[in-house]
């Protein structure tokens, strides 16, 4: 398992490196060596980010431009420090490596002791018996290894890991090391089919087919083009280099671009492949819908991740949701990915994953856990439960005293760039997140369940189809639960009641655990007037101290916590406040839509010509998303039922009818005040948007009384 996970390692580059070079734009009430003391540093050797000189340089890890060579004796603080020193070696004299063996001790508790790098042609290619076609073609293809015999072994000692054995000739020639080793060294390239293009340091490799044996770009192409047949409204675009060969592809269809509209404020760029050598490079935009579910806002296969390739697949993207940029953006750790998000989203908040991140400690810091197994969950615990920044600095020295973890480069690295992914230094930016502890479904999880080195990109694309519809099943029989099933209130408050019949049952669920949660704080009010203010504390020893400040005029409130600008939904402190001053209901701007039962209602008109994209609402192709958009909003609505859809097929006919009619003679039909469509319905005011044009309200109408009905 250990050598598994090493070599699938291999696929992040520069990942500590990236780290240690961030920009963290620190807010932090304590100084960063505070903490963990100064970072050690080589000699001349220092990371900057633009232009100013950050000291965060680790003491094993040497810059790619001044590799060191590798002595026998030579010591380093972990298996993963003497790995990535290997790795950064390799790459300066051209061969790519895989982890060749490990070993761990005997015992209860298994550590690893040993780890051998090799080059990726040590040893030799075994023919096999052919028994069938499919074990003749596997023996036709051609084998990377050519019994070089170089490699490093690294052995632990006590806290640290020395070079035991060490061989640096290699039997064949070295040379600018491309993707081709690493490619083919993890089965992603069968040289009978493949793929020639230019890497990003003009240096030619062979790329995997992706389509699978006997397969070809067309194939990706006709299921483009058969998604554009289906969907007159799907979006798709296709990268290729200079020599026309076919590099990285994009698309989305007409849900994913309505379910931006809606959801789009939070989003998570899921690159899941570059962390495990079996995995396609597939790539996700995703968010979180009104039922905390997972929804997808577009796909693409992602040859290369260069900074190139990322700003091609941010832009196009952004292209397909109508220029619209989320508010915060998730992703792994990559430095091309940062630069690139910079330049294309640069008002867009860029924060990293933290389960990826704390995933990543565990394998950092695996030796620690052995000796320690209550470490894992003090740590989670310090970034996901602490509700201050004071809390969370203090518990985090506290740890790393306890363990003796102190000059440990990994956590100096995460603290270092702590602004950029744990919870409260990002309270400031709307991330769609209810629960710190909130973790949806990832692309690894569909992998796990679907995917192997055999399947092919047909056959893995519509067994991500398939579970793209099982994602919209799942949101409908959620609207369904919801609107059927009545939620229990644990109070008679008129504002818990209200909550429960605005917001999803998934939603209201955590209102009602802040609301109730509220009723055990202690609040004193230590300022009057029409704007006044208040503490509130758990208890009277609680070192945790909220300020909420509450505007009598406008009924306005904000908390120092900040949860509602993070998460969305009021926190506990202003609820509590608003139980004092004011026990009836919740103003409306504390209702966010993209939480409540109509999410996905109305609002399909203006999302594409509000602030910038006046212009772009000119624009054929924007009127036209506009108005599919509006279509399947229709869609949505009218396929509840037998009976709802029958009458939106009628309402949707006259409508096209009159749309007909107004093209050949727009000036006969604008003297009619409106166009005329069931005209049998009868408007009540009451139960229509009176902002709707009156033949959109009459639509609304009428699918709300057979649905109501």
């Amino acid at each position: 398992m250990e050598a598994a996970r090493g070599e699938g390692d291999e696929l992040i580059a520069d990942y500590v490196d990236c780290l240690m070079s961030l920009d963290t734009n620190a807010r932090s009430v304590q100084n960063d060596n505070l903490i963990l003391g100064d970072p050690v540093i080589e000699a001349g050797v220092a990371a900057s980010v633009g232009g100013i000189a950050e000291q965060d340089a680790m003491k094993d890890f040497v810059p790619p431009e001044d590799p060191k060579e590798p002595l026998l004796g030579m010591t380093f603080e972990s298996d993963e420090a003497a790995k990535t020193f290997y790795n950064e070696y390799a790459r300066h004299l051209g061969f790519p490596f895989r982890v060749g063996r490990s070993r761990r001790s005997k015992g209860t508790e298994e550590v690893v002791v040993m780890r051998r790098f090799v080059c990726s042609r040590e040893g030799m290619y075994r023919k096999k018996n052919p028994s069938s076609d499919e074990a003749t073609k596997k023996r036709e293809r051609m084998s990377m290894r050519e019994g070089c015999n170089a490699m490093m072994e690294v052995v632990r000692e006590s806290n640290h890991w020395v070079v035991s054995k060490l061989e640096t000739a290699h039997n064949h020639n070295l040379g600018t090391c491309s993707r081709v080793g690493y490619l083919r060294d993890r089965g992603l390239l069968d040289v009978s089919n493949k793929i020639t293009m230019m890497g990003s340091d003009e240096v030619p490799f062979l790329r995997q087919n992706i389509l699978g044996e006997g397969g070809d770009a067309q194939g990706l192409l006709d299921y483009l083009k058969n998604m554009q047949a289906n969907d007159p409204a799907f979006f798709h675009a296709i990268q290729v280099d200079k020599n026309s060969c076919l590099m990285n592809v994009f698309w989305a269809d007409a849900r994913a671009k309505l379910a931006y509209q809606h959801f789009g404020d939070a989003v998570t760029f899921d690159t899941t492949y570059k962390k495990n050598k079996y995995m396609m490079p597939f790539v996700t935009f995703s968010g979180v819908n009104h039922h905390l579910q997972r929804v997808i806002f577009g796909c693409a296969l992602l040859m290369e991740d260069t900074e190139c390739s990322f700003v091609w697949l941010f832009e196009t993207w952004l292209a397909a949701m109508s220029g619209k940029a989320p508010c915060s953006l998730v992703t792994d750790q990559n430095r091309a990915m940062k630069a690139a998000i910079g330049r294309v989203f640069p008002h867009t908040c860029h924060r990293f994953c933290k389960w990826h991140i704390l995933s990543r400690t565990k394998q950092k810091l695996a030796h620690t856990y052995s000796e320690h197994p209550t470490l894992i969950d003090e740590l989670e615990s310090c970034v996901i439960e602490s509700e201050t920044i004071n809390t969370f600095e203090t518990a985090w020295m506290s740890i790393i005293d306890t363990y003796d973890l102190r000059n440990n480069t990994w956590l100096q690295a995460m603290y270092n760039i702590r602004q950029k992914w744990v919870p409260l230094y990002l309270m400031d930016t709307f991330c769609a997140e209810i629960s710190k502890a909130q973790k949806l479904e990832t692309m690894n999880d569909f992998y796990k369940k679907y995917f192997s080195t055999k399947v092919t990109l047909e056959v893995f694309l519509t067994q991500f189809d398939l579970s793209i519809e099982n994602h919209y099943e799942e949101e409908a029989k959620a609207d369904m639960d919801t609107s059927l099933n009545l939620v229990t209130t644990k109070t008679a408050s008129p504002m818990e009641k209200q909550a429960a019949r605005t917001y999803t049952k998934a939603v209201f669920s955590r209102f009602q655990e802040e609301f109730t949660e509220s009723l055990a704080y202690i609040i004193q009010k230590t300022k009057d007037g029409c704007i006044s203010e208040y503490n509130i504390m758990k208890d009277e020893n609680s070192s945790d101290t909220f300020c909420v400040t509450y505007n009598a005029s406008n009924k306005m409130a904000k908390c120092s916590c900040k949860y509602f600008e993070f998460s969305g939904i009021l926190c506990r402190h202003i609820l509590g406040v608003f139980i004092i001053v004011d026990p009836h209901l919740l103003p409306p701007d504390y209702l966010l839509k993209r939480w409540t039962r109509k999410a996905r209602d109305g609002g399909l008109l203006e999302y594409n010509c509000d602030n910038h994209q006046d212009d772009a609402c000119q624009s054929i192709t924007s009127r036209y998303d506009v108005l599919c958009a509006d279509v399947i909003g229709c869609a949505e609505k009218g396929s509840g039922s037998e009976r709802v859809y029958k009458a939106a097929k009628d309402i949707l006919q006259k409508a096209y009818e009159e749309i007909i009619v107004y093209e050949r003679n727009p000036a006969r039909v604008s003297q009619r005040d409106a166009i005329n469509i069931n005209e049998d319905v009868m408007v009540d005011d009451s139960m229509t948007d009176q902002s709707l044009p009156d033949s959109r309200r009459k639509v609304c109408l009428m699918l709300n009384i057979i649905k109501f009905s």
